[in-house]
């Protein structure tokens, strides 16, 4: 009994209906109160807890919600659960702009499929994944996955059904990949599921998102970001429609407030790299922002005086990318990357990247 208000829960979270979510859960967490042998119980609970955490915003308690969830798992030997809690550490490290840590958890979702362990869901392990290969080195990196996702009848299903930001993300990047048939297939799939669950609004919305993208229709993109359900996934809906606008002289001050809603959606689901995108292109039309999304840091740098700008780029120079490479990521010039870089070389007495890389190695060590 415990197990199936689990699964109720989880399935009214991926519908973004978090406060019914909630309440089922609390049901389970007075179960597992109630008896000496819940540690699976328990162990699942936790993972499911970490997702709604997540699809609020809350990376901070999703984090800690998920990492109390894989100890239990470890512990109990239910390895069936290590890959959903590390493909929402996995995400929240990236919604808050920390790569070096993504990074890792994506090397984990892939052993986690190389061993077998995502029976449960693979769609969304290896979406999460692919988001992951995304940001760190561009659409085709990322395409075995994207491919294998859409032209694979179960997992698209799965994955639209249960992840709103989905439809339009693949659109975005079969394009990306110049393959139009994957963009049409995958807003195809995202308008049939829609017409079959007609009233579930978070799918309704991914439909429309879809759709807009596909036919460059900002008003569908609009519609799509009142209807979303999920926080991040109207954000998005929003940015692309602001990009459509922004294209249009007419629409400029539109445009402006489109994206205006973007930033703070992104910054209300604690994804601060996003929100720097949008403030990127805002910068572009002639807008100023008074508060700056921030990226998460580490607290032992933090010691060391660097500013959330220059840890977010000693992140990504320690990973090895260039100076254009970490500018394209972060949403700045080269040059500004390399005023960042000298202040960093200064402020934590070193003098090459390579020392840099190696320092960085062992503050990240420490704190993770």
């Amino acid at each position: 009994m415990g197990l199936a208000r689990i699964w109720h829960s989880a399935l009214l979270v991926r519908i973004r209906e978090p406060a019914a979510g909630a309440r089922v859960l609390a049901g389970v967490a007075e179960l597992t109160a109630a008896t000496t042998k819940s540690g699976g119980l328990r162990a699942a609970s936790l993972t499911c807890a970490a997702e709604l955490a997540f699809t609020q915003g809350d990376i901070d308690t999703a984090v800690d919600l998920a990492e109390k969830g894989v100890r239990e798992a470890q512990q109990l030997g239910l390895t069936c659960l290590l890959p959903e809690a590390h493909a929402v550490m996995a995400l929240s490290a990236l919604r808050q702009g920390n790569m070096s840590v993504s990074s890792d958890f994506a090397n984990q979702l892939r052993d986690d499929a190389l061993l077998g362990q995502t029976v449960h869901r693979p769609s969304q392990c290896a979406w999460a994944a692919a988001q992951l290969l995304e940001v760190q080195g561009g659409a085709t990196s990322a395409a075995h996955l994207v491919v294998g996702i859409i032209t694979d009848d179960q997992l698209i299903l799965e994955l639209l059904a249960a992840q709103p930001a989905a439809a339009a993300w693949l659109v975005r990047a079969a394009r990306q990949l110049g393959d139009e048939v994957l963009a049409k297939r995958v807003a195809a799939e995202a308008s049939e599921l829609a017409a079959r669950n007609s009233g579930v609004r978070s799918v309704e919305a991914a439909g429309t998102h879809a759709e807009g993208l596909l036919a460059e229709n900002p008003e569908f993109l609009v519609a799509a970001a009142e209807a979303h359900r999920d926080l991040w996934a109207a954000a998005s809906a929003y940015e692309d429609a602001g990009k459509l606008l922004a294209d249009t002289l007419q629409e400029r001050d539109r445009a402006v407030d489109v994206l205006e809603r973007a930033v703070d959606g992104y910054s209300k689901s604690s994804a601060p790299r996003d929100a720097r995108r949008v403030v990127s292109r805002l910068r572009s039309l002639g807008v100023r922002r008074g508060r700056y999304p921030q990226y998460a840091t580490h607290d032992s740098v933090k010691i060391g005086s660097l500013t959330n700008s220059e840890v977010a780029v000693a992140e990504l120079v320690s990973q090895g990318f260039t100076n254009s490479q970490v500018g394209e990521r972060l949403f700045i010039s080269g040059h500004t990357v390399a005023f960042h870089l000298k202040k960093i070389f200064r402020k934590m007495n070193v003098a090459s990247r390579v020392e840099l890389t190696r320092t960085w190695s062992r503050i990240s060590s420490a704190d993770y």
